[in-house]
């Protein structure tokens, strides 16, 4: 008898340690941000000629009988989706470790891509504006290149501070302390630790910027690398190794313009 309420609560335990219900919830969210990423993509993905041999995507430009709004909104449901399809093979691992109920989790990774999707935003007003800029300026455009490539560089410069390591370490060690968790809600855990990841990733989202937001490969490559650095052993090696690609694609963005996808 002893034995059976023993077997029976360490059955209690693993299933409440995998909440089953979020993890399908995820794998379905998941499955329609990659469909709705490569949806987006193909209205997204068209570029216009710059002076100084790049190319420059559409989604900075206002398109016939669209307004601003719809533009915005329209990048920001790409920009989730994106993320979404990006983050989730890493987040799901770290939501699993606070070890709560799958309703929280639910409320944790709606904090979690919130930030995201402000950070969006920000993304949206910046790159519109140096977009703008950009067609106004025939010297500001030829330069561009140039400014991309020290884009590059400095992204890969950042992968080998000590402020890269701190960020990227607390995303690895997220939900292992759970005793400063509990006390806090789940969509504000959520929320900070979607912070803890933007930080993280800002290299390897100015990465991704710098060499097309959306070309399907640089995204594949891109979200290979977000996942390997939150999940596979040795860390350090793997931030340094993505730094050291970033800054002979800044040296050759710099150097051969024209090899330059679309910013």
């Amino acid at each position: 008898m002893i034995r059976e309420l023993q077997y029976n609560h360490s059955s209690n335990i693993d299933k409440a340690r995998l909440p089953v219900k979020f993890i399908a919830i995820c794998i379905f969210i998941f499955m329609a941000a990659v469909w709705a990423t490569v949806y987006f993509c193909q209205p997204m993905c068209c570029d216009m000629k710059m002076s100084g041999g790049w190319t420059m995507s559409m989604m900075w430009m206002q398109m016939p009988g669209q307004t601003w709004f719809t533009a915005g909104i329209s990048f920001l449901l790409m920009w989730l989706a994106m993320m979404i399809a990006m983050m989730m093979p890493s987040a799901l691992p770290m939501f699993l470790k606070t070890r709560r109920r799958w309703t929280s989790l639910c409320y944790m990774a709606s904090g979690y891509f919130a930030i995201w999707l402000a950070t969006g935003m920000v993304i949206y007003v910046l790159g519109i504006r140096l977009a703008l800029v950009a067609m106004q300026s025939e010297l500001f455009s030829r330069i561009v290149p140039f400014l991309l490539g020290m884009w590059l560089i400095a992204a890969g410069m950042i992968q080998f501070t000590n402020w890269k390591m701190t960020h990227l370490l607390r995303c690895r060690s997220f939900g292992c302390s759970i005793s400063f968790l509990q006390h806090e809600k789940s969509f504000r855990v959520g929320c900070k630790q979607g912070a803890e990841s933007c930080a993280c990733c800002a290299a390897l989202i100015t990465i991704q910027l710098a060499l097309g937001i959306m070309n399907p490969i640089i995204m594949i490559v891109v979200a290979i690398f977000i996942t390997a650095e939150k999940l596979l052993p040795r860390p350090e090696l793997m931030a340094r190794l993505i730094g050291t690609a970033a800054i002979i694609a800044g040296t050759i963005t710099m150097i051969y313009p024209d090899l330059l996808s679309n910013f």
